[in-house]
C-alpha cells in the first residue's frame, strides 16, 4: 500500500491516523500468513465492534424515545448487520486499501461483505485508540447515520427473519424452517434458500451469502403471509384452512439460524 492511497482513506475518515496501525487495520490474516505471521487487524476489529455497538445503541436510544426496547434492537441488527457495513466500506472504496492474501485475492476478496465489515470495524478500532470516544463516536455516527435514518423506516424489514417468525405464530403456522442450497464456484457461490410453513413452501430467496438467501426468503414470505391477514378477524379462512390441514412429509432442512 502506498502512502498516497493511505492519505485517500484517511482524508475519506476525516481524522489522522498513525501509519502503522492504519496498515494494521488493512491487514487481513489471509496476508498476515503469507507474510510469515504478522499481526492480524483481528483483534482492532473485536475493540471496533464494541465501539460500533455502543455508538449505535446510544444514538437510537436518544433518537428514538418511544421506541421499545424490541424496536430498538431490530433497528440496531439491521444498523450493525455484516450486509450494511459492508456498503459503507463500498462507499470508501475501502476493497481498495485491504492487504489480502493471493488466496483471498483471487476469490474476490476485496468484495466480499465479510472482510469488508470486519475490517470497517477495525478501522473504528484504530480510530478509538488513537483519538478516544468521542472522536470514534464522530466518525462512526458520520459514516452509518444513512443507515440509521434509514433503519427507522424498514419496519418489518429491519429483521425480516425475526418478523415472519412473529407473524407465524400469530397465524399459528409453526415455526418456520429454512432449506438453503447452493451452487457454483467458490469464488462466485450462489445460495437458494426457501421457507416452509406448515408443509407449505411460503417464499424463496437468492443471494451471495447464505444469510442473504435466507432474509430474502422471508421477506417474500412474510409478504405473502401478510396478503392473508385481514383487518377485522386478524386471519382469513384461507389461512385457517392452511393452519388445519396435516403438514405434508418434508425433506430434511436446517432451522432458522440468525
Amino acid at each position: 500500500m502506498t502512502a498516497e492511497p493511505a492519505g485517500l482513506l484517511v482524508e475519506k475518515l476525516g481524522v489522522h491516523l498513525d501509519p502503522e496501525l492504519l496498515v494494521l487495520a488493512l491487514t487481513h490474516r489471509s496476508f498476515a500468513h503469507e507474510a510469515g505471521g504478522i499481526p492480524t487487524n483481528e483483534r482492532l476489529e473485536f475493540l471496533g465492534d464494541t465501539v460500533l455497538g455502543l455508538v449505535v445503541t446510544e444514538a437510537l436510544y436518544r433518537r428514538h424515545p418511544d421506541l421499545s426496547e424490541g424496536e430498538l434492537a431490530k433497528m440496531r441488527a439491521a444498523t450493525v448487520s455484516q450486509r450494511s457495513l459492508a456498503a459503507i466500506a463500498r462507499r470508501l472504496d475501502l476493497g481498495a486499501y485491504l492487504l489480502l492474501g493471493k488466496g483471498e485475492l483471487a476469490t474476490g476478496g476485496r468484495d466480499k461483505d465479510s472482510i469488508l465489515s470486519d475490517t470497517l470495524e477495525a478501522l473504528f478500532g484504530a480510530v478509538y485508540l488513537t483519538h478516544g470516544l468521542e472522536t470514534a463516536r464522530t466518525v462512526v455516527e458520520t459514516l452509518v447515520d444513512p443507515t440509521l435514518e434509514v433503519a427507522a423506516d424498514l419496519g418489518a424489514g429491519l429483521d425480516w427473519k425475526t418478523s415472519l417468525q412473529e407473524l407465524a405464530a400469530r397465524l399459528a403456522l409453526g415455526v418456520p424452517e429454512y432449506r438453503c442450497e447452493a451452487d457454483g464456484p467458490d469464488h462466485a457461490r450462489r445460495f437458494t434458500a426457501s421457507i416452509v410453513l406448515d408443509g407449505e413452501v411460503r417464499g424463496v430467496g437468492t443471494g451471495t451469502a447464505k444469510k442473504v438467501a435466507e432474509q430474502e426468503a422471508a421477506a417474500a414470505a412474510y409478504r405473502a403471509l401478510q396478503e392473508l391477514v385481514t383487518p377485522d378477524d386478524g386471519v382469513t379462512a384461507a389461512v385457517a384452512a392452511s393452519s388445519q390441514r396435516p403438514a405434508r412429509a418434508t425433506s430434511t432442512g436446517s432451522a432458522a439460524g440468525a
